[in-house]
């Protein structure tokens, strides 16, 4: 078997997924950012909302996206992790990851409870997560995710996906509208050096 939970979760839908359409196949063209320019989103920010997916595991990137989040905190940054209930590989291991890491769990946050408020955000920062931030699962009748729920990063008012290249999609197979999204840049590379490259930027802006 050996099959992580999103997989069986993911394959499952998308075998259940209506057949009627065709999914909508337009492909925008994506705009990318490097970490400086992300780096001084989030400290003009006074909300920020951080989603990790199962990349952010991959990767090894935990301590420092916990690290960056702590000195986005002490600047007076209000900071929250929103987590999917099917991110990584088991339900809570991207929770227990990074509370391991430093990050309290009195800012972490389910999708349920973050959703309603999402808009409110002045950076949601996607770390390593792909179907379950997908648009096309509300906004696409024929997607093969249509219905399942996501956290719904693309209603923050700046959204900058982490992500190592633009050619993969998620485990469903979907290609994913978010990215496309005028208020979205990509960050791409590897996770952990990217989260490293944040760190770095956002130390240089407070003067550290």
């Amino acid at each position: 078997m050996n099959r992580s939970l999103p997989n069986v979760i993911l394959g499952n839908w998308a075998a259940k997924a209506p057949v009627a359409g065709a999914a909508s196949e337009e492909v925008g063209v994506h705009q990318e950012i490097d970490a400086h320019g992300v780096a001084e989103a989030l400290t003009l920010a006074n909300k920020v909302v951080i989603i990790p997916g199962y990349g952010l595991a991959v990767a090894k990137a935990e301590a420092a996206v916990a690290n960056l989040a702590a000195t986005l905190r002490e600047n007076g940054v209000t900071v929250k992790f929103a987590f999917h209930p099917v991110a990584g590989r088991m339900p809570g291991q991207l929770n227990v990851l990074l509370a391991e890491a430093g990050v309290p769990y009195d800012i972490m946050e389910e999708m349920d409870e973050v959703n309603p408020d999402i808009h409110e955000n002045d950076v949601a920062l996607v770390i390593g997560a792909n179907d379950t931030i997908n648009s096309a699962a509300v906004d696409d009748p024929n997607s093969i995710i249509a219905g399942m729920p996501v956290i719904e990063v693309w209603k923050a008012k700046q959204v900058f996906v982490v992500k190592r290249t633009m050619g993969a999609t998620g485990y469903a197979g979907a290609d994913n509208p978010v990215f496309y999204k005028p208020n979205t840049h990509m960050l791409l590379g590897h996770g952990k050096k990217v989260a490293d490259d944040l760190n770095t930027a956002v130390a240089a802006i407070y003067g550290k």
